[in-house]
């Protein structure tokens, strides 16, 4: 099988640093080379002239938000892409600070064909640790981008004091507890944080966090956007098991921003696990379960008014 082109997806709020992280990605020398696809409110690109890149091939898409009327589009690029083999060596995606990153990341898994020959290795979103209280009242798609990020870049950290930054931090954590936190000024970060993350293949949810299934391990959770973490300890029957998920992400698709697990399928020697964005799901068999691991469920959903009691009871329910 041909190895799948790894894709990053670049987001954050107007002004945030997206484009200062994307140039730093460019311009460093670690002999990799990238297709970029920016996407920027307006008829006319302006992003275009502020990416820099000697071999880069940028393609934009300037016909408005990337969450309507795009997907189309980045999939015609996509695939376009995907025709010049072996040309680079992975493809990122820059959203527009007004975009909500789902249907980016959706399109990954919708398309068949974009699915065959792409990977999404992570959602990365930079956030202005100046102006981000501000944003999270007024800006939807501020909280979106956070719930949405397996990696958060919590940039322009010289410009507040230590108090106002641990604020800010605190919001972040109301959001979205799991994702890998970077604190920088002008994007400065190491290209390793936010490249080959494999975030997507969910074995990492324990690398994110190591003891968020700890017992007494509890959030702050910001009154819109929740997490709930579970873990079931033995084997889950499938047959009660996948009715149930697809049924509660059919239903309750537009409040769950993501959802992801690690599940032990009874008599299953393989891990099965399985991610979720709004009402998509994906899943399958992946590893051998290793003998010295203690073999349980862990799932964790993330999203808006999220019924923690019903979300528990359900998954007990499915219990081999």
């Amino acid at each position: 099988m041909t190895e799948k082109i790894p894709v990053t997806v670049l987001t954050g709020y107007l002004g945030a640093g997206k484009t200062t992280l994307l140039n730093r990605i460019l311009t460093e020398p670690h002999g990799k080379k990238f297709a970029v696809v920016v996407n920027e409110f307006g008829e006319v690109g302006i992003d275009n002239d502020l990416v820099v890149g000697a071999d880069e091939e940028v393609f934009e898409m300037n016909n408005g938000c990337i969450c309507c009327t795009v997907r189309g589009d980045l999939i015609r690029i996509i695939e376009g892409l995907m025709r010049r083999k072996g040309r680079f060596d992975g493809i990122i995606v820059e959203t527009t600070g007004l975009a909500d990153p789902a249907p980016v990341a959706q399109t990954f898994f919708v398309d068949q064909d974009v699915a065959e020959k792409t990977r999404l290795d992570a959602v990365i979103t930079v956030v202005d640790a100046k102006w981000l209280g501000e944003r999270l009242k007024d800006a939807p798609e501020a909280r979106n981008q956070i719930a949405f990020a397996d990696v958060i870049i919590l940039n322009k950290i010289d410009l507040v004091s230590a108090d106002e930054l641990a604020a800010v931090e605190l919001q972040i954590r109301a959001i979205n507890p799991y994702a890998t936190l970077h604190k920088t000024e002008r994007s400065a970060v190491s290209l390793d944080a936010v490249l080959g993350r494999n975030a997507f293949d969910l074995d990492r949810i324990l690398d994110i966090e190591p003891d968020f299934l700890e017992p007494g391990h509890h959030h702050h959770h910001s009154a819109e956007i929740g997490s709930v973490a579970i873990t079931v300890p033995g084997d889950i029957n499938p047959e009660k098991f996948m009715p149930w998920i697809n049924e509660f992400t059919q239903t309750h698709g537009p409040d769950i921003l993501r959802c992801k697990g690690i599940l032990s399928f009874k008599n299953e020697p393989k891990r099965f696990v399985f991610q979720g964005v709004h009402m998509i799901l994906d899943g399958d068999l992946q590893r051998d379960w290793r003998p010295d691991e203690l073999r349980q469920s862990k799932m964790v959903f993330i999203g808006r008014k999220l019924d923690r009691t019903m979300i528990e009871q359900a998954v007990e329910a499915t219990r081999a």
